[in-house]
């Protein structure tokens, strides 16, 4: 915890504003900042820092708290993050025009940042509020083309291009024979001291019939949170299931053993999409937070490292 800063909310004299954001992770190495690599923090903070003026004002760069990192090539639809903001600078990007600083801000990021990275909302955070810590859960999607007449190559840095047809079916049943709290290690990169308990809430795979995803095999993936390359992992799994290569009952059989095992790769990275963070209640935002971070604390186990 950086010093002045309360652990329910922003330091003294600054304003916590949330940043709802998306981008194309094909040309980012992950969210992480990195020396010498284009990341998604990196870009972003480097943006806060031009349009808040924050050199001229002799305070900080701004420091930016994600709700869900993720790996390089992942992308975002519904990405959150907070940001801390001392007040005196806040109010003076709001400029002549805007009618407020949020909107100042979403106007000269929008001519700062490149077009890979879009924050299309900022407002004032309610009380309590952390991106991270009072997230109730993460929703991914991956999708899969398993079609050759369906094939679209204005979409292949977010489809994955898969040659065997899948059967659906099966893999949903894998799918949902996981859904529950559990021990995923057969399903994470381990890290040292860290836990890789999860309650996966919502797992399942179809094949829309209409809109933008016919003909398409789209895994949904919800989660409280997840471990490193888990969504991935999984999908992995559920790939073998759906060529025929391992029977159903096979990816809870991995699950239950908490061993890894070749058979459940990972998967690219550039057909997964973060879609959505769901939060609980205003009023229910500041204990959010409390429990998550004690539960970090007591199992050193982080949330949202460069997870999937």
């Amino acid at each position: 915890m950086r010093p002045g800063v309360d652990r329910a909310g922003a330091a003294a004299g600054a304003t916590r504003l949330r940043l709802d954001l998306a981008y194309d992770g094909t040309g980012f190495s992950g969210w992480a900042r990195q020396p010498a690599l284009r990341t998604v923090q990196g870009v972003l903070e480097d943006a806060l820092a031009v349009v808040l003026r924050t050199a001229a004002h002799g305070v900080p760069a701004p420091h930016v708290t994600v709700a869900g990192r993720t790996d390089a090539g992942v992308h975002a639809r519904g990405q959150v993050a907070h940001v801390d903001v001392d007040a005196t600078v806040l109010e003076g990007a709001r400029g002549r025009s805007a009618p407020t600083a949020e909107a100042a801000l979403v106007s000269r990021l929008a001519g700062v940042l490149p077009p890979d990275l879009v924050v299309h909302r900022v407002t004032v955070a309610p009380d309590g509020f952390d991106a991270r810590f009072s997230a109730l859960r993460r929703r991914y999607a991956y999708r899969i083309c398993d079609d050759s007449g369906a094939r679209d190559p204005l979409s292949r840095a977010h489809v994955l291009w898969h040659r065997r047809p899948l059967d659906v079916e099966t893999m949903d049943a894998a799918a949902g024979s996981m859904v529950g709290r559990h021990d995923f290690a057969a399903y994470c990169k381990p890290r040292e001291g860290a836990t890789t308990i999860r309650t996966l809430e919502r797992f399942s795979w179809s094949r829309p019939a209409d809109g933008a995803e016919a003909g398409l095999v789209v895994a949904t993936v919800q989660a409280d949170a997840f471990c490193h390359s888990m969504v991935r992992a999984l999908v992995g799994a559920c790939v073998a299931v759906g060529e025929g290569r391992r029977p159903v009952g096979w990816a809870a059989e991995l699950l239950a053993g908490r061993r890894r095992d070749a058979g459940a790769h990972v998967v690219a990275a550039h057909g997964l999409t973060l879609e959505e963070v769901g939060y609980p209640a205003e009023d229910e935002l500041a204990a959010r937070a409390v429990r998550t971070r004690a539960r970090r604390e007591a199992h050193d186990v982080d949330p949202t490292p460069g997870c999937c």
